[in-house]
This record gives structure tokens, sequence and C-alpha cells, in this order.
């Protein structure tokens, strides 16, 4: 059973939009701190939006007022609504959970496996 399976990446126009699902098995996700982050193709990976108690704790400086989050207790699931998509929004996005998070990628000790997203121009 793999603890975080992401879903619902694929291939948008510029200004487009995508949501991006996050569902956990084995554990409650609103148990802990949640977090997306995302690599691009060069191999940088950056935190993009974390939630702390249910309310955003950070959100990178690049998405805001374009990404926002949401979380259904009762799917034990994350959601990333992603407005607005730039070209350079193309990357792997990947959920995490843990009860401390931090910017640095793959450092939480639930780490999901990916969607990509790609923007076209």
């Amino acid at each position: 059973e793999v603890p975080l399976v992401e879903s619902g990446g694929g291939s948008v126009q510029a200004g487009g939009s995508l949501r991006l699902s996050c569902t956990a098995s084995g554990f409650t996700l609103g148990d802990y701190d949640m977090a997306w982050y995302r690599q691009f193709r060069s191999g940088e990976c950056e935190m993009v939006l974390k939630i702390d108690d249910g309310r955003p704790g950070y959100i990178n400086p690049y998405v805001k007022g374009r990404f926002t989050f949401s979380h259904d207790n009762t799917k034990n699931t994350l959601y990333l609504q992603m407005n607005n998509l730039k070209p350079a929004d193309s990357a792997v996005y990947y959920c995490a959970a843990d009860e401390f998070l931090f910017t640095t990628c793959r450092t939480s000790k639930y780490w999901g496996q990916g969607t990509q997203v790609t923007v076209s121009s």
C-alpha cells in the first residue's frame, strides 16, 4: 500500500488550470502538516505550499495568487488547485506529510510518487 498517491497531472496550455489530488492510505492526512513540492527537469526541487493546522503556512511567492489548497477529511485527500498556469510551472508535483515539514524535498515521513504537470506556451 502506497501511503500517498497523487493524481490529476497532465498537459495544459498557458493560462489553463489543473487540480491535483493527493490521497493518503494507512494514516490520517489531517493529523499531520501537509505540503506540495515540485521538482523541475533540471533537478531543482522546491516547496510550493505548506499547510499547518489547516491553514497555509508557506506559499511559494511564484505561485501566490494562482495556487490554492483544500483538504477533504472524509476522503483523506489533499488538493492543489492551480490556475493561470505558466510554462515555468512545468514539473513533477509531489505531496508530503509529516509532523514538521521543511523546505528541502524528500525529507518527510510520507512522500508521494509524483504527478507530471506540463504547461505549454
